[in-house]
């Protein structure tokens, strides 16, 4: 039995093909396109997620590091006995030190010093044991890892190398001091002291580590790093280190980090108050925690494009099986049992799903080198095409299995003898919609193409254009959807409010807001500055709130410059907190109820949650870390003057002053004006004014990478929108085709070539104009609710732009574009020949 229907389902597929290859050639494209956009959305929202842990395990990473030696503390910053007690603990397999010069090391060539103001000096690091080169690799970005055994070339960050102004082959002269020069009275560094050493370096290559891979523009202000050779550094260790740290790799990995950390405390319990001991858990959790909403986003693109794939094929293999519905009831007349009618209905249509799903495969593997989006996409070890057999089989498999059963059902309901047993029957007499265009004074190809175009039709041979009218809305819905997700995005860029920033610039004391600032002269000539509006000092302190560490700015109650508020007031009493919406969420509380604030003092104080707010990321350099989610703000008279003063500054004062300007105020005059400030509290003679400098908004790390995401969510969207147009195209063909004896008819009847073509043009647009109906508002409204899910996800203020001109432009180019492709099919439409009517009759 299988045998011969087998037979006959080849022979059928075989002889129809010449007429119906455009509607299985439009499935399989459609398939393939849509299909593979969602496919390759889902597996780059994958691949982004986990970015940041393949990136991590791709440098061979230690297990833990350990501060081990800090010159200000102990007068030495390397100690070879120190290094061999914590490389002979139990548990710890291997030991590397990793040896740090002095963060102000003098360079000696005239370099134009800090492009950043506000940023620290880069640490100098260097690895007697290869550090940075095997374990813990860094990534070149550009240039070469530099040679072990030279003692004249060095690596830079890329942001030391932006401040420092350099480029790959420029040369430093680097002044070194020994340990006992710094630690006399009189050290002031060079040129009053004479270094140890003098050395020029050259820069061969440019580098990125794990730190900062993912980071705030204000951790990028205090990361900065440069790595010496192992030959230098196995020079210098024993006379000018200024700290030391061990990276370790641990037996049984991280799990005996606790026991390692204990054994180092007791051999050097002096450095315990530094937290001198991490693993890099903390690092990626961060890193994923801040990639998530970007793979979620992307994800959530990938699934709307499965929903879209499934609504659209399913439209279309629904209308190619009805198409033929009459050649089946010729061949049951003749004798066909309901296997070998059903056979007929489904052998090109199943043919065509596993085609459409291997194409589609292959696209979502050629798309695969899109991703990861976001801020890993750099130093991403490979970043070629991927196969996530999980999503391309499941995916491949929903397709099939999919719309397989939507293609059983449509042919089992019609099914030529239960087709014959409803008496169904075609429509006589045109359709509402041909009568309607004709009461509206339309012509008669205008209502000809109309019905052609929604379905409106009675032929027998009418093509699926349903299914294209569908395409059309559903690509123009994530075309717009895209579009509106994308401006959002630059518009939180734009609006530094949107993440915390709620003012123009901040004045940082010395590294990047890690000391004070001259409290009253600070004060004062803000004060003066006619540019300046208001201006509110702050300090980055931190404390628990019910058991909880949390990380706090700490401000006068009522300050005039205040972060941007998601929820409730400002504190206005020493009595009241505001918390990010992470924070809250943690402390399971909400706002209106109280907290417990206990800080290093063992001062207890309950404070009420008065609102919410998106924190500004600041302080990263300082004592504590502000995020747009977590943190909180109180009142800088719940810490002790010593926790406000942690440097013992004899010129006390706040960490920064956050500063709005006037309205009006061009931004250039007023950093101008703001710049001659930081200038004047350097000046004084007695060298001490630790100020770092001026800086505009610090964007978080969430959307530091924004521009991979964008782009490549845009792309997609064109590809589906390149699918959509392919299936209009290939299904006016396969229109115009199926309808060759109603336009010889009209032909004979007196329509003219023009007449026959403007048909198909009608039919045309009249599937992109309801696209652009029904799509443009629906995808203004999910790419709004896309943006508000993405936004909520990193705290920031949900505020969703809708660029009017860019919609505006999709709409105008859906309908340019169906006309565009309309072209070939009106051409075939106005080239039939009246005897194919003729020899049919």
């Amino acid at each position: 039995m299988i045998g011969p229907l087998f037979r006959e389902s080849v022979y059928r597929l075989r002889a129809t093909f010449g007429r119906r290859w455009t509607g299985y050639l439009s499935l399989v494209v459609l398939i393939g396109l849509v299909g593979g956009v969602s496919m390759a959305a889902i597996a780059g929202a994958r691949r982004t997620q986990s970015s940041f842990p393949v990136y991590e395990a791709s440098t061979n990473p230690s297990d833990a590091q350990a501060f081990d030696e800090f010159l200000p503390s102990t007068n030495i910053g390397f100690s070879a006995r120190v290094n061999r007690e914590i490389a002979h603990l139990p548990y710890v397999k291997r030991a590397t030190p990793i040896v740090g010069f002095d963060g102000t090391l003098q360079f000696l060539t005239n370099l134009r010093s800090g492009s950043v103001p506000g940023e620290a000096p880069p640490a100098l690091e260097g690895s007697p044991g290869g550090e940075y080169l095997s374990s813990d690799r860094v990534t070149v970005l550009h240039g070469r890892l530099l040679d072990p055994s030279r003692l004249d070339e060095f690596m830079l960050s890329a942001g030391a190398v932006k401040a420092s102004d350099l480029h790959l082959g420029s040369t430093v002269r680097l002044a070194f001091f020994s340990d006992a020069q710094v630690n006399t009275p009189n050290y002031a560094g060079y040129p009053i002291n004479k270094p140890q050493l003098i050395i020029t370096l050259k820069l061969v290559g440019v580098i990125e580590d794990d730190v900062q891979v993912v980071q705030s523009d204000d951790d990028a202000l205090g990361d900065q790093f440069g790595v010496l050779s192992p030959a230098l550094t196995r020079r210098l260790e024993g006379c000018c280190a200024y700290y030391t740290y061990m990276s370790l790799e641990l037996d049984g990995g991280p799990r005996h980090a606790a026991a390692v950390d204990a054994g180092i405390t007791r051999i050097v319990p002096h450095l315990e108050q530094f937290g001198g001991f991490q693993t890099a858990a903390p690092i990626v959790a961060t890193a994923e925690r801040t990639i998530r909403p970007e793979a979620i986003a992307f994800g959530v693109f990938g699934i709307v494009a499965a929903l879209a794939a499934l609504v659209i094929n399913g439209q279309i293999l629904s209308r190619l099986i009805r198409r033929d519905a009459a050649d089946r009831a010729v061949l049951r007349a003749l004798g066909a049992g309901p296997a070998m009618t059903a056979g007929d209905a489904l052998g090109g249509v199943v043919v065509s799903l596993v085609a459409g799903a291997v194409l589609a495969v292959g696209v979502a593997v050629a798309l695969s080198p899109l991703a990861p989006i976001g801020p890993v996409r750099s130093v991403y070890p490979d970043k070629g095409v991927a196969f996530d057999w999980t999503v391309l089989g499941l995916g491949a498999l929903v397709l099939v299995a999919g719309l397989g059963l939507c293609a059983l059902v449509v042919a089992y309901r019609s099914a030529p003898h239960r087709v014959a047993r409803r008496g169904d029957a075609p429509a006589v007499g045109g359709s509402r919609l041909g009568r309607a265009a004709g009461a509206a004074g339309l012509p008669p190809n205008a209502r000809l193409g109309l019905e052609a175009a929604l379905g409106a039709t009675a032929s027998r041979r009418s093509a699926p254009l349903r299914s294209a009218l569908m395409g059309a809305v559903l690509a123009v819905i994530l075309l717009v959807a895209t579009i509106v997700f994308g401006s959002s995005l630059n518009s939180l860029v734009s609006q530094p409010a949107q993440y915390g920033w709620n003012w123009n610039y901040a004045l940082l004391s010395g590294f990047s807001g890690a000391e004070d600032l001259p409290g009253a002269a600070t004060a004062a000539l803000l004060a003066h500055d006619p540019d300046v509006a208001h201006f509110s000092g702050v300090y980055f302190e931190s404390a628990t709130v019910d058991g909880q560490g949390v990380s706090m700015l700490a401000m006068r109650p009522g300050a005039p410059v205040t972060p941007s508020l998601l929820s409730g007031q400002n504190i206005s009493s020493a009595g009241q907190i505001v918390v990010g919406p992470a924070t809250l969420a943690a402390l399971h509380k909400q706002v209106g109820q109280t907290v417990v604030l206990h800080t290093d003092t063992g001062r207890a104080d309950r404070l009420r949650i008065v609102g919410t707010a998106t924190l500004p990321t600041i302080g990263g350099s300082g004592q504590a870390t502000i995020g747009m989610g977590t943190g909180a703000v109180v009142a800088s008279s719940l810490f002790s003057g010593n926790d406000l003063n942690q440097q013992g500054s004899p010129v006390a004062g706040p960490m920064a002053e956050f500063i709005s300007v006037r309205r009006g105020v061009r931004p250039a005059v007023a950093l101008a004006s703001l710049d001659e400030i930081a200038r004047r509290l350097n000046a004084p003679s007695d060298g001490d004014a630790p100020i770092g400098g001026v800086v505009a908004a610090l964007r978080p790390a969430e959307i530091a990478g924004y521009d991979s995401a964008k782009s490549t969510t845009v792309l997609l969207a064109a590809v589906l929108a390149l699918a959509a147009i392919s299936a209009l195209g290939l299904t006016l063909t396969s229109s115009v085709r199926s309808r060759r004896r109603e336009f010889a008819l009209l032909k004979a009847l007196g329509f003219t070539r023009r007449q026959l073509a403007s048909t198909v043009a009608w039919q045309s647009t009249a599937a992109a104009v309801l696209g652009v109906v029904v799509g443009v508002p629906v995808g203004v409204a999910l790419g709004r609710w896309l943006w508000t899910l993405f936004a909520s996800g990193i705290n920031a203020v949900p505020l969703p732009d809708v660029p009017v001109l860019e919609v505006t432009l999709v709409a105008l180019g859906a309908i340019a574009f169906a006309n565009l492709v309309a072209l070939q099919p009106a051409r075939i439409a106005a080239g039939t020949p009246t005897a194919v009517l003729l020899r049919s009759e």
